[in-house]
């Protein structure tokens, strides 16, 4: 493994856990389990959203190669990552002075007990565009990896490394639930009700953290 490519590989952490770690990206997966055919509708689920975190990333990975040299880093990457940094610390303390207003999951989360498999996948693939949290970390992901200075072969690995552990988190327990079957259901439900309580105090939290820690990079790089 080169060092360009370890690096790459290490900077992609902070922002695949945003995604990862977010109640709104674990609690659809969990209530996709809870439609008339959980099996099928939550593999269909996870597989539209782990797609559509690879599509976006790769979109944007495009759009890099478009504004510089995939061979070296561009000067304005360490700029862009303090950038991204700074908004991700801003949005996260918005997040904590305002948590107390949001203590329940929005209200379009019941409608996803409905879900049926085709939907599912369809579903889950718009909520990576819908989510602007989402949306702006697969942004920063696939601007961060074509900025890198490592290889094609490497680009895509990279991308496929932060698929992985962005939807972790989506993909894990739906597929053990497939394999475990209803043993599942219980824990899964606490874990999905505790997460509703807890979502908007944990999304602060967590954007804080990676926040400074993306601005920490940036600030190192320059």
């Amino acid at each position: 493994m080169s060092p360009s490519f370890g690096s790459a590989l290490a900077e992609l952490i902070p922002l695949a856990l945003v995604i990862a770690l977010s109640p709104l990206s674990i609690i659809p997966a969990v209530l996709t389990l809870h439609t008339a055919r959980p099996r099928p509708t939550a593999l269909a689920f996870a597989a539209g959203w782990l797609l559509g975190l690879g599509a976006l990333t790769s979109i944007f990975v495009a759009v890099s190669d478009l504004l510089g040299n995939l061979d070296k880093p561009p000067s304005w990457a360490s700029w862009l990552r303090i950038v991204i940094g700074a908004l991700l610390t801003v949005f996260g303390l918005y997040r904590w002075a305002n948590r107390k207003k949001s203590e329940h999951s929005p209200a379009w989360m019941r409608k996803l007990g409905s879900l049926t498999p085709a939907r599912a996948l369809v579903t889950a693939a718009a909520l990576v565009v819908a989510n602007p949290k989402v949306l702006f970390i697969c942004i920063a992901a696939g601007l961060a990896i074509g900025t890198a200075g490592i290889g094609q072969p490497q680009v895509w690995a990279a991308v496929a490394y932060f698929v992985a552990v962005a939807g972790s988190t989506v993909a894990l327990p739906i597929l053990a639930y497939a394999a475990s079957g209803d043993r599942l259901t219980q824990p899964l439900a606490r874990l999905k009700d505790w997460m509703e309580r807890q979502h908007a105090t944990l999304m602060a939290a967590i954007l804080i953290v990676i926040g400074l820690l993306v601005l920490y990079k940036g600030i190192h790089g320059l």
